[in-house]
């Protein structure tokens, strides 16, 4: 279940938009959040907290951190979904 305090993060998270296209530039593309797997079992995800913001293309598109995977989308992009992470808390004001 989620909780409230989860829920108010999760759409702060979502209404900055997807966090590559801010990168690149591109403000206020809408965005779906991505739960990252790193530090997970295989099939799980992250908690609530710990999301990233990321455009249909970014997230489950070729150039997206599914369609490229785990290894192949660090390599593409230069830097990783805990960089990500990192720079989304950041933007919202909260310590990493």
């Amino acid at each position: 279940m989620t909780t409230l305090k989860e829920k108010k993060h999760m759409n702060a998270v979502a209404e900055l938009g997807c966090i590559i296209c801010l990168r690149q530039g591109n403000e206020g593309t809408p965005a779906e959040l991505h739960h990252p797997r790193k530090g997970v079992g295989m099939g799980k995800r992250s908690g609530h907290m710990t999301v990233i913001p990321l455009c249909t293309e970014h997230h489950r598109g070729n150039t997206g951190v599914h369609g490229l995977g785990t290894k192949g989308f660090p390599k593409h992009y230069g830097f990783t979904e805990d960089d990500l992470l990192k720079d989304v808390l950041q933007r919202l004001g909260i310590e990493p």
